[in-house]
């Protein structure tokens, strides 16, 4: 049993913000009281969350894994524990591996691997088409009863409207979401960052906002026809925002995501560095600028990291040559608090809720702290200074543009299943 006293905690499912202690019992929350109020026992492990805040745990919608097939760039072993050291208590891993996670066998592959080597829960997300190629459904059924929650061809989008409409009447049957990454690839073909001033400066090739926002248009439209729960991954461009909200509007079950690069990086910070190249690329001002409404006022579901790793040997070329994407398991909740909570754009409270019951109502879950719900937490600090450097990371690559970036406030301590997954050893302060 393991007792989390002291701590200030913010749950958005319950509306709850205060100093409480929580007694985990296993892999459940047993317990909780005002701080003080329950009894110790030479049983219990206890943790003084003391000047910490505490909150349900963390869940990233979108994580590359790498496992199976590109083990040199991460593993569920090493990713789950850079995840893990972020805050992030499940992280649900996308099916661009090789093989592709088109299979009941696939996915249980990745399963059993999570059993004995993952620090944190391991939520895959099928393919929607077979070897995520464009062309034919997957085997959607039988990967759902093997355990994926949600599918996704990422990486590129389902190939084409008739392909997407039949994946979502499937899944619309099976009440799981499909998951788009949003990307008009004829839009889109030979570019290497965002379409403007800066991509013209660099000499670099440039995708324009619409690459994205016409593949929103045509799935929102589509997930209108057949009731299908769909979630846009990575939104980075205004017009899809705006698309998103008028859905919402319109009673469509469709959901968003936004990743703390684009929140706050934007298409003028880019230079030669390949750790700045990503896919969805950093976009406009107009749209980071967008992107933080949106976050503030509830357009936005959930923020995701959509961690990339990249072995150094693939990401250390010419910005042309280098794959997309970045790490951002261990700066996710840094940058989120620097950007929306310090800057007093977003409550505290709405925050936690875009790591927290906003993911969770994604899937279809609950994430709260009650009794009876899974002993996951997640514990930090809100004003402890801190520098991030990459080379210290527990991913296996080193692609982060927030290499040396000073953080206030940050994760602390993970708790999964009742257990202390990681842990910071200093970290007294006010809250």
């Amino acid at each position: 049993m393991l007792l989390v006293k002291n701590g200030r905690v913010v749950d958005p499912a319950r509306t709850m913000d205060a100093t409480l202690d929580i007694l985990l019992d296993g892999e459940r929350i047993a317990e909780i009281a005002p701080a003080g109020k329950i009894s110790s026992s030479n049983d219990f492990e206890v943790f003084d969350a003391a000047g910490l805040i505490v909150a349900p745990g963390f869940i990233d919608l979108h994580a590359h894994l790498r496992e199976p097939g590109h083990e040199s760039s991460e593993t569920i072993e090493t990713g789950t524990r850079a995840a893990a050291r972020g805050g992030f208590t499940a992280v649900c891993c996308m099916p661009n591996t090789k093989p592709v996670n088109d299979s009941a066998s696939v996915t249980r592959f990745i399963l059993d691997r999570a059993k004995t080597g993952a620090s944190v829960r391991v939520w895959p997300i099928g393919a929607a088409s077979v070897g995520s190629k464009g062309e034919a459904i997957a085997e959607i059924a039988a990967m759902k009863e093997a355990g994926i929650v949600a599918v996704s061809d990422d990486g590129k989008p389902i190939a084409t409207a008739k392909l997407a409409r039949q994946v979502m009447d499937y899944c619309c049957s099976l009440d799981i979401p499909v998951i788009e990454h949003a990307e008009d690839v004829s839009l889109a073909a030979g570019a290497v960052m965002r379409e403007g001033v800066t991509s013209t400066r660099l000499g670099l090739a440039g995708m324009p906002a619409a690459a994205e926002s016409v593949c929103v248009a045509r799935d929102v439209q589509l997930a209108e026809l057949t009731g299908a729960r769909l979630h846009i991954a990575h939104l980075s461009a205004k017009e899809s925002l705006e698309q998103v909200r008028a859905a919402k509007q319109r009673g469509l079950r469709v959901t968003c995501e936004v990743t703390p690069h684009h929140f706050t990086l934007v298409d003028e910070d880019v230079k030669y560095d390949s750790s700045y190249k990503m896919n969805p690329p950093l976009a406009a001002r107009e749209d980071r600028d967008a992107l933080l409404t949106g976050l503030a006022d509830g357009t936005v579901d959930a923020i995701a990291t959509d961690h990339a790793p990249h072995e150094p040997a693939l990401k250390d070329v010419e910005f042309d040559r280098a794959p997309f994407g970045i790490t951002g398991f261990e700066t996710a909740l840094s940058v989120a608090l620097e950007q929306l909570v310090h800057t007093g754009r977003v409550p505290l409270m709405r925050m936690v809720e875009l790591f927290t019951s906003g993911p969770a109502r994604v899937l279809g879950l609950e994430r709260t702290i009650a009794p009876g719900q899974p002993a996951d937490l997640t514990i930090f600090s809100f004003g402890k200074t801190w520098t991030y450097n990459v080379k210290e990371s527990a991913s296996k690559s080193r692609n982060s543009p927030f290499d040396g970036r000073s953080f206030k406030g940050g994760p602390v301590a993970t708790i999964v299943a009742g257990r202390l997954v990681d842990v910071k050893t200093s970290h007294d302060e006010q809250v």
